[in-house]
C-alpha cells in the first residue's frame, strides 16, 4: 500500500484564485480584486514548494498544473520563478506536462510567450462558447472573435493547446451545438474538455433559477441527446472520450488529469487547493483555506498554508479510487486495493453487467457507453453493501 499512490504518478497544482469577472455559474475558489501584490504571491508559492519537497524527496514529478481563477493574470515572471523552484526541486519526467489555465482576451494572450519561455508547455483555453451572445449570457469578457485570435496565438507558442466548451446552455438547441462542436474540432485543438452547464447552489445562475429568471434552458432529454451526440461526433473525428468530459487523440490525453483519475499523488499549493499525499506509508487528504488573504497570511506566519491534513483509512481510498477511476473510458484495475477479494464487489460487478451498464475484461472493469451518462448511479450500485 504504501507506494500504492505510483499507478498513478506525482503531480503538483498550483491554486491562482483571482479573476477578473465572476461568471455567473462558476462554483470554482476565486476572487475579484483591484490591487494584487504578485511579488508576495511568488514568495508563497516558493515557500510551499520548498516545504513539500521535503516531504516528497526523490519522487519523480509528472506534471505542473496552474489553475484558477484566472492564472492568465499572473505575471509570466511569477510562473518563471515557480518553475524554476520546481526544477529545483524535484526530478522532472522527460515527458512533464505543464500546463497553464487562461482566457482568450488579447492581454492575457500577450503573456503566452513569457509564459512559454518559462517552461510552460499545454495552455488550457476557457473558451466556452465559440458565439457572443451565449458568451455575454455566461459572463465572459471575450468575444468570439478575440477567442479565435487568442487560441491562433496560442497555437503558434505552444505545441499542446486544449480548451473548454459549455453545452446545455439557454436556448441552445441540438443542431446549435453540433455546429459549434464541429468548428471547434476544425481548430487544430488536441484536447477538448467539454462540460454540461450545471446550475450550483451559490451562484449568480443558482440564484436565477430559484428564482425562475434562468429561462429557456435545454430539459433533461435534449441534455441527453447533446451529450450523445458529443460522443458521436468526437469520436468520428478521433477524439476519443477516455474521462466523462474529456477528449483526446491517442497520447494527448491531459497527463495531470490522469493523474487524478488513476488515483496518483498530487500537491496542492494555494488558497482553495486540494491534494493527496502519501508521506511514511500513509495516505492524506490535504486542504487549505479558502480565502486568499488568510491563506497568504498563513504561510507567512506559520511556515505553511495547509488546514489540518486528514489520515485516509483503506475503505476511504478505496471509494475514491472507484469514484475516480470509473470516469475514465479504461476503467479501474481489480488488482488494486483489494477488489479482487471483495466478493460483495464482484456481485454487484455481475448485476450491472448483466444490465449492460459495466463491462468487465480480464482484470479490469469499465462503464459502458450506455452507463456512462448515469454514472452516478453506478456508481451507487457498485458500492452498495
Amino acid at each position: 500500500m504504501a507506494e500504492d499512490w505510483e499507478h498513478g504518478g506525482f503531480g503538483l497544482y498550483i491554486h491562482w484564485p483571482f479573476c477578473q469577472a465572476k461568471c455567473p455559474y462558476c462554483d470554482f475558489n476565486s476572487h475579484v480584486v483591484s490591487a494584487i501584490d504578485q511579488n508576495a504571491w511568488k514568495d508563497a508559492y516558493l515557500s510551499e514548494i520548498d516545504r513539500i519537497g521535503a516531504q516528497t524527496k526523490g519522487r519523480v514529478l509528472r506534471s505542473v498544473f496552474f489553475g484558477g481563477g484566472t492564472p492568465s493574470l499572473m505575471d509570466p515572471e511569477v510562473v518563471d520563478a515557480v518553475l524554476t523552484k520546481v526544477r529545483a526541486v524535484w526530478p522532472m519526467a522527460n515527458d512533464i506536462e505543464i500546463t497553464l489555465e487562461a482566457n482568450p482576451t488579447s492581454v492575457e494572450a500577450g503573456r503566452f510567450k513569457g509564459y512559454r519561455d518559462a517552461g510552460v508547455n499545454r495552455v488550457s483555453m476557457g473558451i466556452q462558447a465559440l458565439n457572443d451572445a451565449d458568451l455575454k449570457r455566461l459572463g465572459r469578457l471575450h468575444t468570439a472573435a478575440e477567442a479565435m485570435a487568442a487560441f491562433d496565438v496560442a497555437r503558434n507558442a505552444f505545441d499542446r493547446v486544449s480548451f473548454d466548451l459549455i453545452y446545455a446552455r439557454q436556448s441552445q438547441r441540438l443542431a446549435d451545438w453540433q455546429a459549434e462542436l464541429q468548428s471547434a474540432l476544425s481548430m487544430a485543438v488536441d484536447h477538448l474538455s467539454l462540460y454540461q452547464l450545471t446550475i450550483e447552489d451559490g451562484t449568480a445562475f443558482g440564484d436565477r433559477y430559484a428564482a425562475g429568471k434562468l429561462r429557456d434552458l435545454p430539459n433533461e432529454d435534449t441534455a441527453a441527446d447533446m451529450y450523445a451526440l458529443t460522443q458521436d461526433i468526437c469520436g468520428q473525428a478521433g477524439y476519443a472520450g477516455y474521462e466523462i468530459s474529456n477528449h483526446a487523440p491517442a497520447d494527448a490525453e491531459s497527463i495531470h488529469n490522469l493523474i487524478y483519475w488513476r488515483y496518483g499523488d498530487y500537491a496542492g499549493i494555494g488558497p482553495g487547493a486540494h491534494g493527496r499525499l502519501t508521506i511514511d506509508g500513509q495516505r492524506y487528504a490535504t486542504s487549505t483555506p479558502l480565502a486568499p488573504t488568510a491563506w497568504l497570511q498563513q504561510v507567512r506566519r506559520d511556515g505553511h498554508g495547509e488546514n489540518d491534513r486528514e489520515l485516509l483509512d483503506f475503505e476511504t481510498q478505496r471509494t475514491e479510487y472507484l469514484l475516480m477511476g470509473m470516469r475514465l473510458a479504461d476503467g479501474v484495475d481489480l488488482n488494486r486495493f483489494g477488489f479482487d477479494e471483495d466478493q460483495a464487489l464482484f456481485n454487484n460487478i455481475n448485476k450491472l453487467s448483466d444490465s449492460g451498464f459495466v463491462l468487465r475484461r480480464a482484470d479490469r472493469i469499465c462503464v459502458t457507453d450506455l452507463g456512462r451518462p448515469v454514472l452516478n448511479a453506478v456508481l451507487r450500485e457498485l458500492l452498495r453493501d
